[in-house]
């Protein structure tokens, strides 16, 4: 759903693509960002060990 949204968002703003390569380049893109945002992302657990 957040990968629809934001390719929504990025597509308004190129609305014309000059080719198909163009687009898998956007589309990959923010795949690659939205995956770095989730696997950097926010620690819930701290699975360190107390002393």
């Amino acid at each position: 759903e957040r990968v629809d949204k934001e390719l929504k968002r990025r597509t308004r703003v190129a609305t014309l693509f000059p080719s198909a390569a163009s687009c898998e380049r956007l589309v990959t893109a923010v795949a690659v960002e939205i995956s770095e945002e989730w696997t950097i992302g926010r620690i819930y657990l701290d699975m360190t060990e107390k002393a």
